[in-house]
C-alpha cells in the first residue's frame, strides 16, 4: 500500500477536501481530468450547439470504445455504449430468447433488478429461474453449477460482486464452466469494474455489463456492454431506432453487425466522453494496483469493525473486494446512515430486496454499506469506526 500515491490521488479528487466518502458501489468521487472533460463539452455545446459540438467531439467519443476494449482485451466492435449498467444488462438478457422449460441459472446474491428481469421473461415464456447454492465458503458453488447443467440451460447469468457482502464470486470458474458446456454466460460487472482486472477473455463471458459512476469513478449517466463476437448476430435487440438499425427500404430494415446495435441514437455525450477519461485514468493507475490497494483498505476496515463490541461484518467468500458490510446490535443501519452523514461521512444501506436470495438465507433485514477507494486513507477508516464504536444518543 505503501507505493500506492495515495496525496496524487487525493490531490485531483477535489471532493476528498469535505467528505469522507464510503460510498464508491454506490457513486465514486470524480477525478479532476473526469469532471474537466465533462464540463468542457458541455461549454461547447452551450457555445455552439448540441449536434456541432458531436461532430466536434467524435474523436473523443470514438476513444471511449478504445480504452474499454483496452481494459476488457476485447476488440472495439465488441463495446456499445450505453446510459447505465441496468439497461446495459438488459439489452443483452432481454435479446436473449427463451421458451417453455428453458432453465435460467443465477446465483445466491443476484441483484434485484436482474432478478425481477429473470421472473418477467420466465412470466412471458414459460422459462423456470433456478438459483445455484452457494458454497461453504460463501460464493457461487461452481461444482454445483457443474451439476445443474443440462440441455434446458439456455443461460447463465450472475452477478460479479455482489452489492451486500464484499464477495467477489469466481467468475472466470463460471466462465470455463458455461465455455465447456456450450452455455452463454452474462457478468454483471457493475460492482467490480474498476476496482479489478476484467479481461473478457479470462472470465470466458458471452457478453458483460458495468457502469461508469462506481469504481471507474466516471458520470453518472454511463454504462457500457460487451459481447463476444459471436453473439452479436445472434441476439435482436428488444429495442431498436435509427441508430441500431437503417431502413433499407419502404418496409425493410436492417441490424448493425457490430455491439452499437445494442446502443439507441440519443445519449448524454459528455458523459460518454467523460467514461473514456475515466478508463483512461483507472488504467494510468493500473487495475492490479488499485486493486491491491482498494483490498487492503477493506481489509483494514473489516479488521477494525470486527474488533467493536456489538459490531458484525457479514461480509462473506474467500475473495473479497472494496465493499464492506455490518451490522450493529443497537442501532439499524438506517439510522447509522444518516448519524454517519450528519458527521460528513458518506456509507450507504443495502436492504433485503436488492438480494433477496442471500439476505433471506442469512436472516438480515438490512446492513450498513461502507465501501472504500484508492483515494481514502487509513485515517479515514478510524474516524470511521470511532464513529461506529459511538452509541447514538
Amino acid at each position: 500500500m505503501d507505493t500506492f500515491d495515495v496525496a496524487r490521488a487525493r490531490a485531483e479528487t477535489p471532493g476528498c477536501e469535505r467528505t469522507l466518502h464510503f460510498n464508491n458501489a454506490g457513486a465514486a468521487l470524480g477525478p479532476r481530468p473526469v469532471l474537466d472533460a465533462v464540463r468542457a463539452h458541455l461549454d461547447l455545446e452551450a457555445a455552439i450547439g448540441g449536434y456541432e459540438a458531436e461532430a466536434e467531439a467524435d474523436d473523443a467519443i470514438e476513444h471511449t470504445y478504445d480504452a474499454i476494449a483496452a481494459m476488457l482485451g476485447c476488440d472495439r466492435k465488441e463495446v456499445a455504449l450505453i446510459e447505465n449498467a441496468t439497461r446495459a444488462w438488459d439489452m443483452a438478457f432481454y435479446a436473449m430468447p427463451f421458451g417453455p422449460g428453458d432453465r435460467i441459472l443465477t446465483g445466491q446474491a443476484e441483484y434485484a433488478s436482474n432478478v425481477i428481469a429473470f421472473l418477467q421473461v420466465a412470466r412471458r415464456s414459460g422459462a423456470k429461474v433456478e438459483v445455484v447454492p452457494d458454497d461453504e465458503a460463501g460464493q457461487i458453488d461452481v461444482a454445483a453449477l457443474a451439476r445443474m447443467i443440462d440441455e434446458r440451460v439456455k443461460l447463465i447469468a450472475l452477478t460479479h460482486v455482489p452489492t451486500n457482502g464484499g464477495l467477489v464470486n469466481p467468475a472466470a470458474e463460471v466462465g470455463a464452466v458455461a465455455r465447456a458446456a456450450g452455455v452463454p454466460f452474462l457478468l454483471d460487472a457493475c460492482q467490480s469494474a474498476g476496482q479489478t482486472p476484467l479481461r473478457v477473455d479470462e472470465i470466458g463471458c458471452d457478453m458483460l455489463s458495468a457502469t461508469g459512476r462506481k469504481y471507474l469513478r466516471g458520470p453518472r449517466g454511463t454504462g457500457f456492454l460487451y459481447v463476444r463476437q459471436p453473439w452479436i448476430e445472434r441476439l435482436e435487440p428488444p429495442l431498436l431506432d435509427l441508430h441500431a438499425a437503417r431502413l433499407t427500404g419502404a418496409y425493410d430494415f436492417e441490424i448493425r453487425r457490430d455491439a452499437r446495435r445494442f446502443e439507441n441514437w440519443e445519449s448524454f455525450v459528455a458523459g460518454k466522453i467523460g467514461l473514456g477519461v475515466a478508463v483512461d485514468y483507472a488504467l494510468g493507475w493500473g487495475l492490479e494496483a488499485i486493486q491491491s490497494r482498494v483490498t487492503a483498505l477493506a481489509d483494514g476496515l473489516r479488521a477494525q469493525l470486527a474488533d467493536i463490541p456489538g459490531v458484525i461484518v457479514r461480509d462473506k467468500g474467500p475473495t473479497r473486494c472494496g465493499i464492506v458490510t455490518f451490522t450493529l446490535a443497537d442501532e439499524t443501519p438506517a439510522a447509522f446512515k444518516a448519524r454517519a452523514r450528519a458527521a460528513g461521512m458518506n456509507c450507504w444501506t443495502s436492504p433485503l430486496e436488492y438480494t433477496r436470495f442471500d439476505m433471506a438465507q442469512r436472516g438480515l433485514e438490512s446492513v450498513v454499506r461502507a465501501s472504500v477507494h484508492y483515494y481514502n486513507t487509513e485515517e479515514e477508516a478510524d474516524r470511521f469506526c470511532r464513529l461506529v464504536a459511538e452509541r447514538p444518543g
